[in-house]
């Protein structure tokens, strides 16, 4: 899908009160950044921001940092936060290929991956949320009781995602290929497009990553 360009959205990143400036520098100190020893989560790849914001509305307890690349996408995310103003939330404008950079070993408690791109051509697998590579980056900075939680409609990515965790010695728990109709729609909040998708007709699948110990 084509991103509609937003005149001045990369410019609203530099000053943005909720976004991070040169977030490097808070690796290893996410905590004294927001100010207390609350739990770190992560959503990589948030879009527009529905689903980490009312996550962040519903667990106030939680500290929350969405990562977005795209500034066209990120600016509307920024625009739900104004209006709701929430301490435990913020947000960085950052390629996930970086994210090992912004972490630090056990530094976070819970990575969100919701409708990832899914790359659907071969050579292009290594830049999935879900690859090896990836993957070994999330168990850099993952606490030991921390886990990945993952959702796609894309039937294809979700079975690469199974058999990639798999073969790279994950643990998979929860797993759905119909989320809206199984046990673990309690309490799921929805993405935009997990909306949208749905709508359609389109299964949601899911699963639950942990590292082996």
């Amino acid at each position: 899908m084509r991103l509609r360009n937003i005149p001045g959205a990369r410019e609203e990143m530099l000053v943005n009160p909720y976004v991070v400036q040169e977030p490097e520098q808070w690796r290893g100190r996410w905590r004294e950044f927001f100010g207390n020893d609350r739990p770190i989560h992560i959503e990589i790849g948030m879009g527009k921001g529905q689903f980490l914001t009312a996550l962040a509305a519903a667990n106030p307890g939680i500290n929350y940092l969405g990562i977005e690349k795209y500034s066209s996408v990120l600016i509307r995310a920024l625009e739900k936060q104004s209006e709701l103003d929430l301490p435990n939330l913020r947000f960085l404008r950052l390629d996930a290929e970086n994210v090992t950079d912004i972490f630090a070993t056990a530094e976070v408690e819970r990575i969100y991956l919701n409708f990832s791109d899914p790359w659907p051509k071969d050579r292009h697998a290594h830049r999935r949320l879900t690859s090896d590579r990836f993957l070994a980056r999330y168990a850099q900075f993952l606490a030991p009781e921390g886990f990945v939680a993952f959702k796609t409609d894309n039937r294809g990515l979700f079975d690469y995602t199974v058999e990639t965790a798999t073969a790279c010695g994950w643990e998979l728990s929860e797993l759905t290929y119909d989320l809206h109709h199984s046990p673990y729609e309690v309490g799921n909040l929805h993405t935009e497009y997990e909306d949208r998708f749905a709508a359609l007709g389109n299964p949601i699948c899911r699963v639950v990553l942990r590292r082996k110990a």
